[in-house]
Order: C-alpha cells, then sequence, then structure tokens
C-alpha cells in the first residue's frame, strides 16, 4: 500500500486530508461519524480574539452544486477556546489547527501570541479574508500590501508554523501569494469562498440578512484548481488546495495541481463520514496507478 505521509513545514501529517474550518466545528460533533485520528488533522472553526455573535439570520442559502453562507465567524473567543476546547482537543493522534480571523493587526497578533504557548496546536491558519476595520473594511488578503502587513507582524509573536489561508476574490491570487510568502507564511491554504449573493424572485429580496456571502460546495471546485495550479507555479511554499472537494476525485485533480493537502469543507454537510472516504479513495487511485507515495502527484498534472 503507499505511503500517504506528507509534510508541510516540518509538520508530518500520517495522511493529506484535513477538515476546513467553518464546517467540522470542534471535531468532536463527528466522533460518532468517524474516528478523528484516521485524518490527516482538522482545522476547528474560525476563532477571533473576541467573541463574536456572527450575522443576523438568515445567513445560509442553497445554490445549485454548492451553497453560500454569511455566518460571520460566530464564535465566543481565543481565551474560550483555551479554557474550554484546548483540554478537549489536545489528546487526538492527529493534527489539531486553529483557523485565526480578525478584524485589525493588533487582533491578529495577541490571538496568534495566545495561541503560541498551546503545546499541542503544532500551527495556524490565519484567514486574511477578514475586513480590516483600520481600512475601511477592506479585505487583507485583497491587497499585497495588507496581506504582508497582517503576516510579516503575527510572524514576529507566531513561532510555529504559519498557514495563510486566502481569498479568491481578488485579480491575482498569485500576487497575494507572493506578498504573504515573502513575509514569512510557511504554507499557504486556497481557496476561501468566493463572493456571491441569492435573491428571491417572490419577495423581490435578497436570501441573505448581509446581501452578500461566500459560496462554497462542487460549484467552486474550477475556480479552486485554477487558484491552486497559478500559485503552485508561483510560490515555493507548500499548498493546501480547498474548494469544492466533494470525493476522492475531487481531492485528487487539487493535489495534481499542486496541493501538498487538502481540505474537505462543505461536503461535511451531506457525508459526515466523507473524509475517510476520501483518504481510502486516494490510497486506491495510488495503489491503481502504481505510486508508492502520495507525494508522487503533488503537482504531477501532465500540461
Amino acid at each position: 500500500m503507499a505511503n500517504l505521509k506528507v509534510n508541510i513545514a516540518g509538520i508530518d501529517f500520517k495522511n493529506p486530508v484535513l477538515t476546513a474550518s467553518g464546517t467540522f466545528g470542534y471535531g468532536v460533533e463527528f466522533e460518532d461519524f468517524i474516528d478523528l485520528n484516521r485524518l490527516g488533522g482538522f482545522i476547528v472553526k474560525g476563532t477571533t480574539l473576541h467573541p463574536r455573535q456572527g450575522n443576523a439570520y438568515p445567513r445560509l442559502a442553497e445554490t445549485p452544486s454548492g451553497m453560500i453562507n454569511a455566518v460571520g465567524l460566530q464564535n465566543k473567543g481565543v481565551q474560550y477556546f483555551i479554557d474550554k476546547w484546548y483540554p478537549r482537543l489536545k489528546d487526538y493522534d492527529t493534527n489539531v489547527i486553529v483557523n485565526l480571523s480578525g478584524s485589525c493587526v493588533e487582533d491578529y497578533v495577541e490571538g496568534a501570541r495566545m495561541l503560541n504557548e498551546l503545546e499541542n496546536i503544532p500551527c495556524i491558519e490565519l484567514n486574511i479574508s477578514c475586513p480590516n476595520v483600520k481600512a475601511g473594511g477592506m479585505g487583507f488578503g485583497t491587497q499585497p500590501a495588507l496581506a504582508e502587513e497582517v503576516v510579516s507582524q503575527v510572524r514576529e509573536v507566531y513561532k510555529k508554523p504559519l498557514i495563510v489561508k486566502l481569498t479568491p476574490n481578488v485579480t491575482s491570487i498569485t500576487d497575494i501569494a507572493k506578498a504573504v510568502e515573502a513575509a514569512g507564511a510557511d504554507s499557504v491554504s486556497l481557496i476561501n469562498t468566493v463572493l456571491a449573493m441569492a435573491v428571491d424572485a417572490e419577495k423581490q429580496r435578497p436570501v441573505l440578512s448581509t446581501i452578500t456571502g461566500g459560496m462554497s460546495g462542487a460549484a467552486v471546485k474550477p475556480i479552486a484548481l485554477r487558484c491552486v495550479w497559478q500559485t503552485y507555479n508561483a510560490v515555493k511554499i507548500p499548498i493546501v488546495g480547498l474548494g469544492g472537494i466533494m470525493n476522492a476525485t475531487d481531492a485528487i485533480e487539487m493535489m495534481l495541481c499542486g496541493a501538498r493537502a487538502i481540505e474537505v469543507g462543505t461536503a461535511n454537510f451531506i457525508d459526515p463520514a466523507i473524509t475517510i472516504k476520501i483518504v481510502e479513495g486516494i490510497e486506491e487511485y495510488l495503489d491503481r496507478h502504481g505510486c508508492k507515495d502520495v507525494n508522487e502527484i503533488v503537482g504531477a498534472l501532465k500540461v
């Protein structure tokens, strides 16, 4: 059987299958369906320095082959995670990763400083798709200079590997990837959700309270594949690919385009055991193609 182990920024993962933040809770919610220790790792829901109530309802809308969400990073803050969740998560035999968000650079830095002290959290995923309140609401991840600023300042206080999550809602995702690489990111994950909206024709109103939200699900996979491929050819740091991965074939396509690991998001809502099925599907694919190591298919797209 093929080797499924991958290494990202010095962290060993038993296989390349992770879960996407915001779709897997704190992991424990899925214990009735899968053995969490069989995953390469799981990323807990988005966490901010201070508690957030999230957006008003409605904040979810179904679309053809996907969904739009405007949950708004509802969570109880970094300290609550440290006190309540970390004791429950620290002894899993897999990588537990915290997704850290913020509305100003100072919040990112303080949150990262606090999480740096958690011995059994091997890295954080920095979500820079958030609006910078000090820059008129412009997303940190939409301008290279803003992205570089927040990553460089977090890098000063966070001493472990740093994965930076990139938004596709930009003119050139490679410019952002290069900026965060230069600022000290050890890896990038992409893509975050695609800006979208849904309309109720009968009511003649937007479906979401926020009018627009982030689209995920099968429909965004072609965009994600393009972004991963472009980024793979633009930076030297490893890539974690996500966006529209619904089965093992989708995961393999992402890896062929350059992702060393992948995250499963919306598919968890449809089949809570899908991650393990994807692990098994990748293994079957490698055996069928005579590959002895999963790393052989990373960036192996024939163009």
